[in-house]
């Protein structure tokens, strides 16, 4: 709607409705996180859990409201209606850009329960947002070189801990356990470093699909994988903010969870985490093989 403006005034304008948005629904999420501190009673847990995530669905869905008014974004989007808002899901994506975080809320809001993501522990003390995400209990995981991990090997079991234990509270209510399993954004100088053998893909991680099946496997449905592409390229926030992202490619797919990975010791099965790992392995060579094949006919489509 607000398209025909300069790029540098849309971006203006969105951002300032996404701190306006921000500041009011993030003044709601602490009221209600300082009620659940002050009464820790477990009878009382699921009804402000379930609050919660309502306010937070609210904050998401007034975000697609000035994207909406905003941007001039052609979606290509398949896969999405035949989800159902209930139960949990495990949610899988590749990851590019922090744009990528308001393309999966934007599709998927109200379509299946929250998204509750596995973020970085810097990420707590981002202003404001750090300590929404607190509120909602998103799990804060610490990421250690492998040199630091070789010298410190007792730290290996940090994050495992933190995962389980917010796995634990995902379990009291609906809840889509969210993922990048490449664990960090995608550059051509991580992809090079990496030698990834995928060509649009940084090599898969499992560990933290493997804890949240390890504790809420039998409540999966599947898992819903995510390919997310940008013809021209992964934007900035700021460029999206201005309205530059034009097309945003997206495919969803539900894919079975074989039934000996819906239970089991990713941390100290090691025929386990193999089994994952093999799975996770072929699930990335199809998302690649998908993601060639887009901008190929993107390509074509453009010359």
């Amino acid at each position: 709607m607000l398209g025909f403006l300069p790029p540098l005034v849309l971006g203006v304008i969105a951002f300032t409705l996404l701190l306006v948005n921000t500041l009011f629904w993030c003044a709601l999420l602490f009221l209600l996180a300082l009620v659940k501190l002050a009464i820790p009673l477990r009878a009382v847990r699921p009804f402000l859990d379930r609050t919660l995530n309502a306010v937070a669905t609210s904050w998401i869905a007034c975000n697609s409201a000035w994207m909406r008014l905003t941007q001039r974004t052609e979606w290509d989007v398949e896969g999405v209606d035949a989800l159902a808002y209930e139960g949990w899901y495990l949610v899988n994506s590749n990851h590019q850009s922090w744009v990528d975080i308001f393309v999966l809320q934007h599709l998927l809001n109200r379509r299946i329960p929250m998204l509750k993501f596995f973020l970085k522990r810097q990420l707590l003390y981002v202003p404001v947002m750090g300590l929404a995400w607190w509120a909602l209990e998103f799990p804060f995981m610490r990421r250690h070189s492998d040199a630091y991990l070789k010298a410190n090997p007792q730290k290996r079991f940090d994050d495992i801990e933190t995962a389980r234990r917010a796995c634990e509270k995902f379990a009291r209510v609906p809840t889509s356990v969210m993922n990048f399993a490449d664990g960090t954004r995608f550059t051509t100088a991580k992809h090079q470093a990496q030698k990834s053998p995928y060509t649009h893909l940084l090599k898969p991680k499992g560990g933290a699909l493997g804890l949240a099946l390890g504790v809420l496997g039998a409540k999966f449905h599947s898992l819903l994988d995510v390919t997310i592409v940008y013809p021209r390229g992964a934007p900035t926030f700021w460029d999206f903010l201005c309205g530059r992202t034009r097309r945003i490619v997206v495919r969803v797919r539900q894919v079975e969870i074989p039934a000996e990975l819906l239970a089991g010791d990713y941390a100290g099965d090691s025929r386990h985490r193999k089994a994952l790992q093999r799975w996770l392995q072929e699930i990335w060579r199809e998302k690649d093989a998908q993601i060639a094949s887009i901008l190929g006919e993107a390509r074509h489509d453009a010359s």
